[in-house]
């Protein structure tokens, strides 16, 4: 949901100081209701939104995959004035709403779709839907298969029990092991805390895959559109 003048001032019809006095003026209806309170939200993407009896057109839906680098935020706007997500747009020229499904923490990297679907962002980070996520782990230490186990079944956190996870170790290294581990919670720092709970600290966490989504060969900071094909696999995996 947002502010009226703000869904019109996007639709490139006025500016958000005029698109206010259009709604003062009760020349803006929202599903056949005239809407004169500033303030008052709607849904782009399911309200019909009208000016002066002209039905405003919707923004064009957009899906970007964008591998995130670390030292980013996966927000829009840091108040402590941090490399975030809306001024890595605004650095590449892009007008409209995007926003991320789901989060990456500061020094993780990897996977982040943008998208301004709002319906099919809202299932993909829906614990209902269950979207999978698969993430490259490097930990200082090398896991036994005893502990491997623990994350298997699940394990307790201090928000409660995690769902069971499929993990597996996929190369080890002079006192540090690449664990890939597989999830579908989208719970804070969740895979950073399963391994700590363990005794074991992160050094590098990138999610390589999404659903059907997969990181491939993009590199950290580089981004590219979803194909048609990409786009129809996600929304049937959430009953779109």
């Amino acid at each position: 949901m947002e502010r009226l003048q703000k869904i019109i001032a996007r639709a490139g019809l006025a500016s958000r100081r005029e698109a206010e006095t259009w709604i003062q003026q009760g020349r803006v209806t929202v599903n056949g209701a005239v809407v004169k309170q500033l303030g008052s939200q709607a849904d782009a993407d399911r309200d019909k939104i009208k000016v002066d009896g002209k039905l405003i057109p919707r923004p064009a839906l957009s899906y970007i995959l964008f591998h995130k680098p670390p030292g980013l935020l996966t927000s829009m706007r840091d108040p402590q004035g941090r490399p975030d997500l809306g001024h890595w747009l605004e650095s590449l020229g892009r007008k409209g709403r995007l926003f991320p499904v789901g989060r990456l923490d500061f020094n993780s990297s990897g996977l982040l779709l943008l998208t301004n679907d709002g319906p099919l962002a809202q299932r993909l980070t829906h614990p209902r839907y269950g979207v999978r996520k698969l993430y490259r782990v490097k930990v200082s230490g090398h896991p036994s298969e005893s502990e491997l186990e623990r994350l298997r079944k699940g394990i307790r956190l201090e928000d409660g029990w995690t769902a069971p996870a499929k993990v597996s170790v996929v190369e080890r290294l002079h006192k540090k092991a690449w664990v890939e581990i597989e999830i579908h919670e989208g719970r804070y720092r969740e895979v950073r805390r399963m391994f700590e709970t363990l005794g074991y600290f992160v050094e590098k966490l990138v999610r390589v895959r999404m659903g059907p989504l997969r990181l491939g060969s993009l590199g950290p900071g580089e981004y590219r559109s979803l194909s048609p094909r990409e786009i129809t696999a996600l929304r049937k995996i959430v009953g779109l």
